[in-house]
C-alpha cells in the first residue's frame, strides 16, 4: 500500500507541475553565427516563434584536455572552453515556418564561439515571456535533461511575478551514473577509468560530453560528475558544481573493516572559479555504487538551471514557496554500495525587488543531495554527498522573509554503527559559499521599443527601456545593406529600474534605405543587439511654381532654392492621382526650369519632383 501511495503522490505532483519552455539541440552554427541547425526539438509546452527570445547555452564542452590517464588526475579540468556560457537572442526566422523547425535564425550574431563537436553539447531554449504581470497557477518545472536537451527553466515578466506556487529545477540536471552488472573479486583501488563492468560502476555526467566507452566506469571523477564505486561494494562519488562532491565510502571486506585504501568513487570537481552570472552549470550527477548482490543504487541527478527576470517577485496569502535547483538524493541500498548524490544547480534572479509576505516566506535553494546509505551489517560503502550549487542575485541578497541556502549534501552511511571514516563523505566546503550578490549576466534589459523616423534633414533614433541593470552604455549602428554596420554614436545608460527614453540623431543618413540596430553593453563588457529597423531617407528639394494659378497653354516655371546636380522626374498628377504629364530633366545646376505648353483642363494639380533620393511636391491651379 505504501508504494501505491507514493506512486499516487508522484502522479499528483506531475499533474500539478507545468513546463513553460521549448528546447532543441544545436548541431551546427553557420559561419556568421546567426543560423542554428537543430534536432531533438521539444515544443510540447512552448514554440520557437519569430520575434521570441531564446537562450543559447553551451551545456558541455571538450574540457578534459590531457587528463585522461588511468590515475587520480583523470577527469580534472583542462581548459573551460565555452562550457556554461549563454547568450540571449531573438528569433528572426525559422524553417519550416510551422511545425518542427530544423533551422532557427537569430536577429543578431552570437558573441561566443559555441562548440558543437563530438565532446560538446549546445542547446537552445525559449526564454518564456509571461507578460507584464504573471501569477503562477501551478508548480513550474523544466524538461528533465536527457543528454541532449532539458535541464533549464527560463522565464521573464516585465513587472511583477507573483508566486502562488514553487519553481523547481530539482534533480533535472546532469544524469547520475548507472550500476555495474553484479560482480565481486577483491578490493580494487587503482582503476580510475574503464568501461562499466562487473568490478566498476558508472560515473555521473558532467560538463564534458563523454563519447568514449572506456571512460564511463570506475572511481575517477569526470569533471563535475562523480566517479563510480569500484569492487567491492563501495559508494559512488557525489557530483560537483560550486563546490566539489564528496567521495564514496570504502567498500566491503570479510573482516568488516572496509577496503583500504578506499575504492569509493571520487567526488566531482568544484567549478567555483569559473562560475559567474554569465557562465552557469547544471549540477554534476553522482556516480553509482558498486554491487554484487543486485542492491546497489544509481547516482543522483544534479540540479538544473533557473533564469528569472522580473522587476519584482512577490508572495501573498498563507503558503510556503520555494525557488530551487537542488541535487537529487541517491537511493539507499543494502549489502551493496550506495550511489553518490547530485550536486545543486544554478539559479540567477535578475530581479529588482522582493515583496515577500511573512505569511508566505520564500526559500531559494541550490543544495547538494545526500548520498545513498547501505543499511545492513558489514561495511558496504555509502555514497558521497553532492556539492552545493549557486544562487546569483542581481541586487543585494534579500533577507526579509527570504531564506537562501546552498549547502553540500551529506554522505551516506556504510552500515548501521559503522565508524564514520568508512561512510561516504559529505560534499566539502562551507554552506552558503555559493550565494553571489549584485551580479548580472546576459539576461536582457527590458527594451520596450526602438524606432527610426525620417525627417527633412536627418533620421531620428528613439528607444525606450522599462528596466536596466548593470547597463553601461548604448551604441547606435547604421548600415546601407543590413549586413555591414558602422557606429554613428554612443550614449551613456541611465542604469535604472524605471522607464528611460533615449534619442540620437543621424545627421548624415544614406540616401535611400538606412538600417539601424542598437547595441547594449554591460559594465563587464558583455553586450546584446536589438532587432534591425529600416527607414527610407530622401533629400527634400525646396521649390516653387509660378505663375500660380496658371492659364491654359501658359508656360510653367519651376524655381529651386539652390543649385542641384541631378536628373529629376517631373510628374504632374490630377486630383485622382493619375499622372497627366511626365518629364525627365537634368537640372544641371540650374535654378529655374520652364515647361512650355501646359495643355490641361482647368483644375487642381500636384507637381512632384522625384528620383531615387528626392521626393517633393507643390500644388498648382490651372484656370
Amino acid at each position: 500500500m505504501k508504494y501505491l501511495v507514493a506512486f499516487l503522490l508522484f502522479i499528483s505532483f506531475v499533474s500539478r507541475a507545468q513546463i513553460l519552455n521549448a528546447y532543441a539541440k544545436v548541431t551546427n552554427i553557420n559561419g556568421a553565427k546567426t543560423t542554428l541547425t537543430v534536432t531533438n526539438v521539444d515544443q510540447t509546452s512552448h514554440t520557437f516563434t519569430v520575434g521570441g527570445e531564446v537562450i543559447v547555452m553551451q551545456m558541455q564542452d571538450d574540457v578534459i584536455g590531457g587528463n585522461t590517464g588511468n590515475n587520480a588526475s583523470f577527469g580534472d579540468l583542462g581548459a573551460i572552453g565555452n562550457a556554461g556560457n549563454y547568450e540571449i537572442r531573438t528569433i528572426s526566422a525559422r524553417s519550416p515556418a510551422a511545425g518542427t523547425p530544423t533551422t532557427i535564425t537569430l536577429s543578431s550574431a552570437l558573441t561566443n564561439t559555441f562548440n558543437t563537436g563530438a565532446n560538446s553539447s549546445v542547446q537552445i531554449i525559449t526564454l518564456r515571456d509571461l507578460g507584464a504581470n504573471y501569477t503562477t497557477t501551478a508548480t513550474i518545472t523544466g524538461l528533465v535533461w536527457d543528454g541532449n536537451v532539458g535541464g533549464v527553466i527560463g522565464i521573464q515578466v516585465t513587472n511583477t511575478l507573483t508566486l502562488n506556487n514553487s519553481i523547481s529545477a530539482n534533480g533535472i540536471g546532469f544524469l547520475g551514473g548507472t550500476k555495474n552488472p553484479n560482480g565481486y573479486t577483491a578490493c580494487e583501488s587503482t582503476t580510475y577509468r574503464t568501461a562499466i563492468a562487473t568490478r566498476y560502476s558508472g560515473k555521473g555526467e558532467g560538463i564534458y560530453k563523454n563519447t568514449t566507452p572506456a571512460y564511463t566506469g570506475a572511481r575517477g571523477k569526470i569533471l563535475n560528475g562523480g566517479g563510480g564505486g569500484n569492487d567491492v561494494n563501495s559508494g559512488g562519488g557525489g557530483g560537483g558544481n560550486y563546490s566539489a562532491g564528496g567521495s564514496g565510502g570504502l567498500g566491503w571486506v570479510p573482516a568488516g573493516t572496509g577496503c583500504s585504501p578506499s575504492v569509493g568513487g571520487l567526488g566531482g570537481i568544484s567549478l567555483s572559479a569559473q562560475i559567474s552570472a554569465s557562465r552557469l552549470f547544471m549540477g554534476g550527477g553522482g556516480g553509482a555504487g558498486h554491487q554484487n548482490d543486485g542492491n546497489g543504487t544509481t547516482g543522483g541527478k544534479g540540479g538544473g538551471i533557473i533564469l528569472i527576470k522580473a522587476a519584482n517577485i512577490r508572495t501573498t496569502g498563507a503558503c510556503a514557496i520555494s525557488i530551487s535547483a537542488n541535487g537529487a538524493n541517491a537511493a539507499n541500498g543494502s549489502n551493496d554500495g550506495g550511489g553518490g548524490a547530485g550536486a545543486g544547480g544554478s539559479i540567477v534572479l535578475q530581479v529588482n525587488s522582493y515583496s515577500i509576505a511573512g505569511t508566505c516566506p520564500l526559500t531559494v535553494a541550490s543544495s547538494g543531495g545526500n548520498g545513498g546509505s547501505s543499511v545492513t551489517s558489514g561495511v558496504h560503502g555509502g555514497g558521497g554527498g553532492g556539492g552545493q550549487g549557486v544562487v546569483i542575485y542581481s541586487v543585494a541578497q534579500p533577507t526579509t522573509n527570504v531564506t537562501t541556502n546552498t549547502a553540500p549534501g551529506t554522505g551516506g552511511v556504510s552500515c548501521s554503527g559503522c565508524a564514520a571514516a568508512t561512510n561516504g563523505a559529505a560534499g566539502p566546503g562551507s554552506s552558503n559559499a555559493g550565494i553571489i550578490n549584485s551580479s548580472t549576466g546576459p539576461l536582457p534589459i527590458e527594451l520596450v521599443s526602438f524606432t527610426a523616423l525620417s525627417s527633412a534633414s536627418m533620421v531620428e533614433l528613439h528607444w525606450k527601456t522599462a528596466t536596466e541593470i548593470n547597463n553601461d552604455f548604448f551604441t547606435v549602428e547604421k548600415s546601407s545593406d543590413g549586413i555591414q554596420f558602422e557606429v554613428i554614436g554612443t550614449m551613456k545608460a541611465n542604469n535604472t529600474i524605471t522607464t528611460s527614453n533615449y534619442q540620437l540623431n543621424d545627421t548624415k543618413p544614406y540616401r535611400g534605405t538606412n538600417y539601424y540596430r542598437l547595441k547594449q553593453t554591460d559594465f563587464d563588457g558583455t553586450y546584446s543587439y536589438s532587432n534591425i529597423v529600416a527607414v527610407d531617407f530622401y533629400d527634400k528639394i525646396e521649390f516653387s511654381v509660378f505663375p500660380n494659378p496658371l492659364l491654359k497653354h501658359q508656360s510653367l516655371v519651376i524655381a529651386f532654392d539652390k543649385q542641384y546636380e541631378t536628373a529629376i522626374h517631373i510628374n504632374i498628377y490630377d486630383i485622382t492621382g493619375k499622372i497627366v504629364l511626365e518629364k525627365v530633366i537634368d537640372i544641371n545646376a540650374q535654378t529655374e526650369l520652364q515647361i512650355d505648353g501646359i495643355d490641361l483642363p482647368a483644375g487642381i494639380y500636384s507637381v512632384r519632383l522625384n528620383n531615387d533620393y528626392i521626393n517633393s511636391t507643390q500644388k498648382i491651379i490651372i484656370e
